[in-house]
């Protein structure tokens, strides 16, 4: 299903926010949306907002398996566990392309399913496109509201990056050389 890194190399800046005139935001592209550490290596930034550009459907060696309710719940998940909300956008549509992996069988099939959306801080959806739908979805946030809301949780003072280092691995235990 998901073989960016077989045709794209990974960008080797790390995250970044910026400031502009509306709020501090930090983007993930499509595949960084699955992982944790991305939205809160933003949010530890910086972040009030949280935006993850996307192009994400049915698998193409599975069209019948459709992950929408999976990706709102993770990206959900975001949102509440950094008190920042998410802002998700993804294209619609069927594409069909020749199979790289296997250049001999018949072409592969995605559709995008759109449901674009915007969680909240605490991680509700407050706007969502339907699946096939062309539309600008637009949310209003108290950025100073939610700035307040974050810190008198303590989810950041309270962190214990001491004991992340398991993250810093790929097997949990040992430490790439």
């Amino acid at each position: 299903g998901y073989f960016e890194k077989f045709f794209f190399n990974p960008g080797d800046t790390g995250f970044k926010v910026w400031k502009t005139k509306y709020a501090t935001i930090g983007v993930g592209i499509c595949w960084d949306q699955w992982f944790p550490e991305t939205a809160r290596c933003m949010s530890v930034m910086g972040a009030e907002l949280l935006f993850f550009p996307t192009a994400i459907g049915t698998e193409p060696q599975d069209p019948t398996l459709k992950s929408t309710d999976h990706w709102h719940a993770v990206q959900c998940g975001h949102a509440a566990a950094n008190v920042t909300p998410v802002i998700t956008s993804n294209r619609h549509g069927r594409e069909a392309a020749k199979n790289l992996f296997n250049p001999k069988s018949k072409e592969v099939e995605m559709t995008f399913y759109g449901s674009s959306f915007i969680s909240n801080e605490h991680g509700q959806m407050v706007e969502e496109a339907k699946e096939a739908e062309d539309t600008v979805l637009v949310h209003t946030f108290d950025l100073d509201d939610i700035e307040q809301t974050r810190t008198s949780w303590g989810l950041f003072r309270d962190r214990r990056p001491e004991l992340y280092g398991p993250l810093m691995t790929s097997d949990g235990v040992h430490t790439k050389i």
